[in-house]
């Protein structure tokens, strides 16, 4: 099997860094959840802190470097308009070629009714995307901020415990639509 160096970086943006993303939610999502008074000795909460602390970095950095690389390295490809106004670089085309870029082989329907993958599909992921690291990111910094004393203020956690969910919503809507798209007008 041999990857294109366009096919390398969609699978870096999204097989790679969005696993890492999604690995880091389930260990902060998972830490924090057991934060609570009772459940955790004076011993423990040093130990726990240093994993929380670890895990929601991992996690927004790899929500940052996610978001990042898709919208500077991937979208561009995408978004290249090279088939022409009326897209007739992509007639005959059962995939997006060197005369056709995935955004024109959608919006030329030229393989059934597609254009609704760029209209709903892309401009909502290229948008609610950013909502993950900005909200990974705001949750990180609460725990950074406020760390052993997230035990005693439950309302606290649980706004960082929504905040982190919210985050993981915008990335699964993102990646969802993103592999989706990728399937019916892959990058390459």
């Amino acid at each position: 099997m041999e990857l294109t160096s366009r096919e390398t970086w969609a699978v870096i943006h999204g097989l790679v860094l969005g696993t890492l993303y999604l690995l880091a939610f389930g260990g902060a999502l998972a830490g924090l959840w057991s934060l609570r008074p009772g459940l955790v000795t004076t011993a423990g909460i040093k130990e726990r802190m240093k994993r929380l602390y670890l895990g929601f970095g991992a996690m927004a950095v790899a929500a940052w470097a996610t978001v990042i690389t898709g919208t500077w390295i991937v979208y561009p490809w995408y978004r290249e308009k090279i088939a022409g106004k009326d897209f007739a670089g992509c007639t005959g085309l059962e995939l997006p070629s060197a005369t056709c870029s995935p955004r024109d082989f959608l919006l030329s329907n030229v393989s059934g009714d597609t254009e609704e993958w760029h209209h709903y599909g892309m401009e909502w992921k290229e948008h609610v995307a950013w909502a993950a690291p900005l909200l990974a990111t705001s949750a990180f910094l609460l725990v950074l901020y406020y760390g052993p004393r997230l035990i005693a203020r439950k309302w606290l956690r649980t706004t960082v415990i929504v905040m982190l969910v919210g985050s993981f919503l915008a990335a699964v809507v993102g990646g969802a639509l993103g592999a989706f798209i990728n399937k019916v007008a892959p990058i390459s």
